[in-house]
C-alpha cells in the first residue's frame, strides 16, 4: 500500500481548519511544502504542545510527506516566541540531517491563515477564491502531521484527538480523547468550570463554534477538526457579538455603520491583494439595497472569517463577518476573480494586529497564558461519531446496529467518486445507533449474537 493510500484508509483530514482530505491534497505536486506551526487563533495551546512533544514524529512525517509532493522547499512557520518548541524541532531536525528550514512568524493575528503564511514565506498571493496550490505550495498543521506519521509509520487510524480546554475551568489542560467525546466530558477533566452557567466556544474565539444553550452544549462532541474548548460567561463580548439574529445586524448597519472603511483596510486577504473583497461595500449593500442578487453580496465567498473585521477593526460593534457568513450561505455561488495580477497593499506590512492586543480588544485578557495542568488521557464508555467531518460529501455507513466493533475498525468510507475521508470507531464496543448522520457506540453494551 503506497503512503498516499495509507493516509486515506487512516481517515486523516486537516486537523487545524475546515477537514479537507489529507490524501487528496497530497495527490499533487508543489515547490513549496509549508508547516503550519503559527497556532492561528488567540489563548490556543494544542499545536504547541504537539511540537514539545512529538516533534520526532511530526518531523519524519514532513520529511516523507515532501517527497511525496515533490517540494523543492520545506518550510516550517511557526512564531519566534515558540522557543521551546522550536529548539525541539530544531533538535530533532539536526539530529536526522532533515532539509527544513525554519520561518519564525512575529506574533500576529492571522499569522496562521494558510493564506497569509503563503504570502508572508513566497511573496505569492494566493489568487482570489483559489488554493495555495496554484501557487505552488502545499500547506499542512501540525495536528495533521501526527496523524499522518501515525498513518504511514504504524498504520493507525484517525481515532483520537489532542485539545486543549482552556479559561473558565478549574484546571485548564490539554486533554487527549476518543472521536466523538463528549464536550462535557472534556470539561470534567479539566476540573469542570469555574462557572454555573456557561457558554462553549468549540475552536478559537475568533472563528469558533459558539454553543450557548444547555442542549446544544450536551449534544455536542469532539470531532477530527475541533483543537480547543473554551469556556466563557454567556455575557462575554466575544459570545454576545455571535448570538445577534441578521435582522438586529443589518438595523445596526442601517443605523451606525460610519463607513470609515476600517472593516477592509484591515482585512488580511484584502491586503495581499484580494481587491474584490470589500467588507465596508458588502456593509453599504446590506443597509441599503433591497435585492439580495447585488453583485457585491458574490464577494462574501472570499472572505476568510477571520473575524478581524468585526472582533477589532469596526468601531461600532457592526458585524461584516456574519454578514459574509450569511450571504455564503444564500448565495452558493464560486466568485470568479478579474484579477489576473495581485498586488498586495502597500500597507500590508504595517497593518498585522498584535495577539496580545487583539486578545484584550475580545476581553480575554484574563485567561491569556494560562498555567497549564498535566495532560490527561480520557477513556470514555460511549462515543458519538458524526459522518461529516471533513469538506466533502459525509461517508457511507458500513456497520449496522447491534454489531460489534473494535477501536480503528472502519465504520463508515469514502463514497464512491466523491471528496471525503474514511471514519473510524475511536473505542471497541456495541453499535447501539446508526444512520447517515452519525454512530452511536457504547462499551458497556453486550453484543447479543
Amino acid at each position: 500500500m503506497s503512503l498516499i493510500d495509507k493516509i486515506a484508509e487512516a481517515g486523516v483530514v486537516g486537523a487545524g481548519g475546515a477537514g479537507f482530505p489529507t490524501h487528496v491534497k497530497y495527490g499533487a505536486e508543489a515547490e513549496y511544502f509549508i508547516i503550519n506551526g503559527a497556532e492561528c487563533e488567540p489563548l490556543l495551546m494544542t499545536d504547541k504542545f504537539l511540537m514539545r512533544s512529538f516533534a520526532a514524529e511530526i518531523l519524519e512525517a514532513v520529511n516523507e510527506v515532501a517527497k511525496i509532493v515533490g517540494a523543492d522547499k520545506v518550510v516550517f512557520a511557526l512564531k519566534k516566541k515558540y522557543t521551546e518548541e522550536l529548539a525541539c524541532l530544531k533538535r530533532i531536525r539536526d539530529e536526522n540531517n532533515y532539509d527544513i528550514d525554519f520561518f519564525l512568524m512575529e506574533s500576529y493575528y492571522p499569522a496562521g491563515d494558510e493564506q497569509v503564511m503563503v504570502y508572508e514565506i513566497t511573496g505569492r498571493t494566493v489568487p482570489e477564491g483559489g488554493i495555495p496550490l496554484q501557487v505552488g505550495a502545499v500547506v499542512s498543521n501540525v495536528g495533521t502531521l501526527y496523524n499522518v506519521y501515525r498513518a504511514i509509520r504504524e498504520d493507525k487510524a484517525v481515532t483520537d484527538k489532542y485539545v486543549s480546554v482552556l479559561a473558565e475551568v478549574n484546571e485548564p489542560r490539554v486533554v487527549k480523547v476518543p472521536i466523538g467525546t463528549s464536550v462535557n466530558e472534556c470539561i470534567e477533566a479539566a476540573g469542570g468550570s469555574t462557572l454555573d452557567e456557561y457558554a462553549v466556544i468549540i475552536g478559537g474565539p475568533m472563528m469558533g463554534e459558539n454553543l450557548v444553550e444547555e442542549e446544544a452544549i450536551n449534544q455536542a462532541v469532539i470531532t477530527k477538526t475541533a483543537g480547543s474548548i473554551i469556556i466563557l460567561p454567556k455575557k462575554q463580548f466575544v459570545i454576545e457579538m455571535n448570538q445577534q439574529s441578521m435582522e438586529h445586524i443589518k438595523n445596526k448597519a442601517e443605523a451606525a455603520c460610519i463607513q470609515c472603511t476600517f472593516c477592509t483596510e484591515y482585512c488580511p486577504r484584502y491586503l495581499i491583494g484580494h481587491e474584490n473583497l470589500e467588507p465596508h461595500r458588502i456593509m453599504r449593500a446590506l443597509a441599503y439595497e433591497k435585492e439580495d442578487n447585488t453583485e457585491i453580496f458574490k464577494t462574501a465567498q472570499l472572505c476568510c472569517e477571520c473575524g478581524i473585521c468585526e472582533l477589532y477593526a469596526c468601531p461600532m460593534g457592526l458585524s461584516p463577518r456574519l454578514v459574509n457568513v450569511y450571504y455564503k450561505q444564500k448565495i452558493a455561488e464560486k466568485y470568479e476573480s478579474d484579477i489576473e495580477e495581485y498586488k498586495p497593499h502597500i500597507m500590508q506590512e504595517y497593518r498585522k494586529i498584535p495577539t496580545d492586543r487583539q486578545i484584550a480588544r475580545l476581553n480575554l485578557s484574563k485567561y491569556n497564558h494560562q498555567e497549564l495542568y498535566d495532560p490527561v488521557e480520557i477513556e470514555v464508555d460511549k462515543v458519538k461519531i458524526p459522518l461529516n467531518q471533513h469538506i466533502g460529501a459525509p461517508a457511507e455507513l458500513i456497520v449496522s446496529e447491534g454489531q460489534r466493533v473494535e477501536r480503528g475498525e472502519k465504520i463508515a468510507k469514502i463514497r464512491e467518486d466523491s471528496l471525503g475521508a474514511n471514519i473510524h470507531s475511536s473505542i471497541s464496543g456495541k453499535v447501539i445507533k446508526a444512520n447517515d448522520n452519525e454512530v452511536i457506540i457504547s462499551g458497556s453494551a453486550e453484543v447479543v449474537s
